[in-house]
């Protein structure tokens, strides 16, 4: 009786069965399915949060510049040698710090003073999750 005891516990831990693995693997499908959409739109928000973000700095970091010595940066590095930005920062949509799209004062304050950087764009194509050009934001 005992022999006939341990054969039926050996028999039942022998493992899965293929269809308990199919079941698994398709559960996991499904569920992969559904997580992959969700976590591909959240990271693609938080990139436009950061790009948003970066613009502003840059945007505020440019004014501060103008006001403190009466012209217009003519360059981004311009901000990070004269301090009020630690580096360039990276576009987050295109992963480089060099794709920035720079606009140029139409005028500049004096007729003394070069024209200068009177703002600054993504040079990302594409559109946002709110319908908005990259290029516009």
């Amino acid at each position: 009786m005992k022999l006939r005891s341990h054969l039926s516990h050996l028999r039942a831990a022998r493992g899965f069965t293929l269809m308990e693995i199919v079941i698994v693997l398709t559960v996991i499908a499904i569920l992969a399915t559904v997580a992959v959409p969700v976590y591909t739109k959240h990271m693609r928000h938080a990139k436009e949060t950061v790009l948003k973000q970066d613009l502003y700095e840059m945007r505020s970091a440019i004014d501060k510049y103008t006001i403190d010595k009466e012209r217009a940066p003519a360059n981004l590095q311009d901000l990070v040698t004269g301090g009020y930005l630690k580096r360039i920062p990276e576009d987050p949509l295109t992963k480089s710090a060099d794709t920035w799209q720079i606009e140029m004062e139409s005028e500049p304050p004096s007729p003394d003073v070069p024209a200068g950087i009177a703002n600054v764009r993504s040079g990302a194509e594409g559109v946002g999750l709110d319908g908005v050009p990259f290029s516009q934001y």
